[in-house]
């Protein structure tokens, strides 16, 4: 496979899944504020943040009001992590694959897109908040839907699941920093029915509050964070997510379990087994906030070394040998 159509495969999915998930975002938000108490202010700004673009919000927006940070998120072209954004990044990426993934798939992208792009003439996104990232949300799940449906489960698949998972792992991530920053409780706040109703808000911010009741029943901050962060088994965990972009890679070059053939299956083989090993009581020993910090940053240079293995452009040596010949 070119290294330009899995490069453009990997961003495609993981553009995607970036749209959804700051669609969660701003749920989980907009769900906490609700249950805050009446004479608490609500808070928009740990939003821009998280995502990373406080530097970029504040070049262009005074305040960061409820107003100013959903549209800075949502639709604002100056953002290149907003929802817009993204979702033409994503069709882009698309567009130039289109002999690659399903026809499906490609109209259900152009359909995301314009559903995006018109809400933001019709102000959906502030009169109708929950209804609007809700929809968002769905999008996706439908997208990834016909990806896993309409497309053979080869190369190219792996490649557009390995950006989703990737994605997805480091957004579960900054979902759970969204609590640490928003409201981080004092000592005594700490089990409170308060903390737990935050707590219960992040979890159907993850659409994982269900999930998370027929095993843990009751609503406990160390058993939330162990959900999200070690389970091997709920979709959106991060372990879970690790695993699978492993299972990927490794049917991307045929490595063998427990082996590797370059930086990108041992960085990313290495990551994945720490979680196998982990206990939520050591994470908290570090810190949660510090934990996710780190693992954030570790992330990215899994990121950065499958750019190198597999998307980066090289000299061909043949090539390069002829040319200082030539000279």
């Amino acid at each position: 496979m070119l290294s330009r159509v899995a490069d453009s495969l990997y961003w495609m999915s993981r553009y995607i899944e970036r749209a959804e998930n700051v669609a969660r975002f701003i749920d989980v938000n907009t769900h906490l504020i609700l249950d805050l108490p009446v004479e608490a202010e609500e808070q928009w700004e740990p939003l821009v943040i998280t995502t990373g673009d406080r530097e970029i919000f504040h070049e262009h927006y005074r305040e960061p009001t409820r107003e100013n940070v959903i549209q800075f998120l949502t639709f604002d072209d100056k953002n290149p992590n907003s929802i817009l954004s993204t979702l033409i990044k994503a069709r882009e990426n698309a567009r130039s694959i289109r002999e690659i993934i399903s026809s499906e798939m490609w109209e259900q992208i152009n359909k995301f897109y314009f559903m995006v792009r018109d809400a933001l003439s019709s102000d959906e996104a502030i009169k109708n908040t929950h209804d609007f990232y809700t929809r968002v949300k769905l999008e996706s799940h439908l997208f990834t839907g016909l990806a896993d449906t309409t497309m053979s489960h080869g190369e190219a698949w792996h490649f557009s699941r390995l950006g989703r998972l990737l994605e997805r792992a480091d957004k579960t991530s900054r979902i759970l920093d969204v609590k640490y920053f928003i409201l981080l409780p004092r000592p005594d706040d700490v089990g409170s029915p308060f903390d737990n109703l935050q707590w219960a808000a992040l979890l159907k911010s993850a659409s994982a509050f269900e999930m998370y009741r027929k095993k843990h029943r009751r609503i406990y901050h160390k058993k939330v964070a162990e959900f999200l962060i070690l389970d091997r088994e709920f979709p959106r965990s991060i372990h879970y997510c690790l695993i699978k972009a492993e299972e990927s890679i490794k049917s991307i070059t045929g490595s063998q379990p427990g082996t590797f053939q370059n930086p990108a299956e041992r960085n990313l083989g290495r990551l994945r087994s720490e979680f196998d090993y982990t206990q939520v009581s050591e994470i908290f020993s570090i810190g949660l906030h510090e934990y996710l910090d780190d693992f954030q940053s570790r992330l990215n240079q899994v990121g950065d070394s499958i750019f190198e293995t597999f998307f980066a452009f090289r000299p061909i040596a043949g090539i390069t040998q002829l040319k200082e010949t030539a000279e």
